[in-house]
């Protein structure tokens, strides 16, 4: 009997397998087997790590915001910023507020003195 050639169903699906993992070192890259279970493992630390990422940046916001905030006044600290923010119902959220203590801290400055009055 002769030798029967495979389809290339399979080898297509191995190639495109085979091009996700083209930058993984040693066999992760190579072989089919390994790279099917690094893949797995890249997918889920990539799921999981996106949320920890928002996590990671809103603390880094929030400590920026806190940091400038201390250095205008003596007792004032984040949690009663945030507070009078939402009593004066200002829509600022921590991001633009943390890129604004960075660039510009008078106006932040400004901003709490008005909120405060």
């Amino acid at each position: 009997m002769t030798r029967i050639r495979r389809g290339y169903i399979a080898r297509r699906r191995r190639t495109k397998i085979r091009l996700f993992a083209s930058t993984f070192l040693g066999a992760h890259s190579r072989l089919t087997r390994t790279i099917i279970q690094q893949k797995i493992r890249a997918l889920a630390s990539s799921h999981r790590d996106r949320g920890r990422q928002k996590r990671n940046f809103r603390r880094l916001w929030i400590t920026r915001i806190n940091a400038v905030i201390r250095e205008i006044r003596v007792s004032y600290s984040y949690s009663m910023f945030i507070n009078d923010l939402y009593k004066r119902q200002l829509l600022l959220n921590r991001k633009i507020l943390a890129q604004i203590a960075i660039s510009n801290t008078n106006c932040l400055y400004t901003i709490s003195n008005e909120i405060i009055k």
